[in-house]
């Protein structure tokens, strides 16, 4: 079943039932807790959402909202013998990475990638993913003093703002052209696809886009004006033809990288655009023709 077949299902499933979030089991809401954080259950994941909400942040003179890429997460969900597999991404600025890298080693967690976004953004940001196993209180724990270093910068960069987008951008001929539906988070819309033809697993936990294995386009701005930030999780193979499809779409490429350092290796490709709207969702589809002729 290709990605476009399993979309339409997801629009039609959607219009019929809004998805809802599924009660907190304990441990978990024992985590966010702890964490001190906000989160959602699904899909038999727990997310706790980590904003960066105390930033100002302009790409190219612009200042874009929080939502459009500046949301760090911490994710868990069910392994093997009773344990928990957590894997997370911290949104940090340049000052924050060494202390925050040091807090997650110094409590046994494993640091597994980091990476930047975006080209000509101000503050510089940067992205640490972050990877444990164990109890899931045991992992809250672990991971909260990196945690409490997020938005305690030693050298905290001056807020600049810049003119802001443009608004007024339809959401729905963005879902008809990708072929998926997506989110509202104030100015963005955000559309998240997962990698069903895969099954990636860490210790025993199906690794899904809720876990960070998924392809995302968020939108900002207006119908004549907008912009685009996003991520393609790709196979080796398809390295290469959607970049091309990406870059003949006249979208930039600002990252190639991996998430995770065991199990199948998975490849993000971090883009960005700014034009009309529906050109730029036509360039993300083209580069998710790539991938689904290929399953």
């Amino acid at each position: 079943m290709t990605f476009r077949i399993v979309g339409a299902l997801f629009v039609a499933l959607a219009c019929v039932a809004p998805a809802h979030a599924q009660e907190i089991p304990s441990d978990y809401a024992a985590v966010l807790k702890t964490l001190r954080k906000t989160g959602d259950f699904k899909g038999s994941v727990l997310k706790a959402n980590i904003p960066r909400n105390d930033l100002t942040v302009t790409i190219g003179g612009t200042t874009v909202p929080i939502p459009l890429g500046f949301g760090g997460w911490i994710a868990m969900t069910k392994g093997e013998h009773g344990m928990d597999v957590m894997m997370g991404d911290l949104v940090l600025t340049e000052s924050e990475v060494n202390p925050v890298m040091s807090a997650v080693l110094n409590a046994g967690l494993d640091v597994t990638a980091l990476h930047n976004h975006f080209f000509k953004e101000v503050p510089r940001i940067y992205y640490l993913h972050v990877h444990g196993m164990g109890k899931a209180e045991e992992l809250a724990k672990k991971i909260r003093p990196a945690i409490d270093l997020i938005g305690r910068d030693p050298f905290p960069p001056p807020a600049i703002a810049g003119p802001e987008l443009p608004t007024g951008l339809a959401s729905a001929p963005l879902s008809t052209i990708i072929g998926y539906p997506g989110e509202q988070n104030g100015a963005v819309y955000k559309i998240t696809i997962g990698r069903a033809d895969l099954d990636v697993r860490e210790h025993g936990a199906r690794i899904e886009a809720r876990m960070g294995l998924n392809t995302w386009a968020a939108f900002a701005g207006s119908n004549q004006d907008a912009v685009v930030a996003g991520d393609v999780a790709m196979l080796a193979a398809e390295v290469t033809p959607v970049l091309k499809a990406l870059r003949g779409a006249g979208l930039e490429i600002v990252a190639i990288h991996n998430h995770m350092t065991t199990g199948q290796t998975i490849y993000f490709l971090h883009y960005w655009g700014r034009g009309p709207a529906d050109k730029l969702a036509s360039g993300v589809r083209a580069a998710l023709d790539v991938i689904e002729k290929k399953n």
